[in-house]
């Protein structure tokens, strides 16, 4: 490829991208007039909230249903062509139906826009012709602004479908923030990955209390050694009248190793050890374990009782890096 070439291929991202991002932020500046109301038409939805369009406007249909039903809000995703053969049923009263079509008159549309007017199902049209049909029917209108397609027939869906995409996400945010959605929710929805990672607590990935390593402060260290060695964990905890008053790592004992066969646990431990609460975020503990140098964190409750352990290499496993 020559740099001519080159210098062409990264023109036409470039202006892509600008008309594209222009047009979203045109959109940002002048949000459709029943946007609110669409907001608290959705958060109103006793059912499910339903999209629905063909071609690309069903692709973007999709994620937005998605994005709606990730983040707390009941969706579905009824392709307009099979909803005519039978899937109308899917659609009942109590739901919310979201139809996307950016001239607004797709006739794979109208039997839903005909079933939904039957049964008096609130209906939100996304098109960038407000004088279209589906427009018409509509009981909201988040009526497009008007720019071009990006690219150079300027006839394939591109920014239009991105106007739709951009919307989409910010009704399901703005659904999303009235609902007070929280992160421990938002994790129910998404368990799998780094995300589910991310979003576990201490209390889902700490050992619990039978696992602790733990000894009175008067332990001689040879028995604290013992339990160090049987818990397996490079750490041990040590307890005076239920709470936790100080803890002995591996680093305790190489500073130790003068004195270790002749001083108990109470004399070798680090008083005020750092310690993690059960309902933190457990990538919370691995950034304050790789911060402190350390590898494992006793968690405990509001008394200073220790009620688990978690170690690094938990953290590593559930796919917190």
């Amino acid at each position: 490829m020559t740099d001519e070439q080159k210098a062409a291929i990264r023109a036409t991202a470039q202006r892509v991208l600008q008309i594209e991002g222009e047009a979203v932020s045109a959109m940002a500046d002048d949000l459709p007039a029943d946007f609110e109301a669409v907001v608290e038409a959705v958060l109103a939805t006793r059912g499910r909230v339903i999209l629905s369009g063909i071609g690309k406007s069903g692709h973007i249909a999709r994620k937005i249903s998605s994005t709606f039903a990730s983040t707390g809000t009941p969706s579905a995703f009824v392709h307009p062509a099979e909803a005519s053969h039978g899937d109308l049923g899917m659609v009942m009263p109590g739901d919310l139906a979201i139809l996307i079509s950016n001239s607004g008159e797709t006739a794979e549309l109208r039997d839903l826009v005909a079933h939904v007017a039957r049964f008096q199902i609130p209906m939100v049209g996304v098109s960038g012709n407000p004088d279209s049909t589906l427009m018409q029917a509509a009981d909201y209108r988040l009526t497009l602004p008007a720019a071009p397609e990006a690219c150079a027939i300027g006839m394939a869906p591109t920014t239009s479908t991105t106007l739709t995409l951009a919307l989409g996400d910010a009704l399901a945010v703005a659904v999303m923030e009235r609902r007070g959605f929280q992160p421990d929710q938002f994790r129910t929805f998404h368990p799998g990955g780094k995300l589910g990672a991310r979003l576990s607590t201490v209390a889902q990935l700490m050992h619990g209390a039978e696992e602790l390593p733990l000894v009175p402060p008067g332990t001689p260290m040879p028995d604290t050694l013992i339990t160090m060695s049987e818990k397996s964990f490079g750490i041990v905890g040590v307890v005076e009248e239920g709470r936790l008053v100080g803890v002995i790592s591996d680093g305790d004992l190489r500073r130790n190793m003068d004195r270790m066969m002749t001083s108990t646990a109470g004399q070798v431990a680090t008083p005020s050890p750092r310690v993690i609460s059960p309902g933190d975020l457990a990538a919370e503990a691995l950034a304050q374990m790789s911060e402190n140098r350390i590898t494992a964190l006793f968690v405990i409750d509001a008394e200073g009782r220790p009620i688990g352990l978690l170690h690094l290499h938990d953290c590593l496993r559930a796919g917190l890096t």
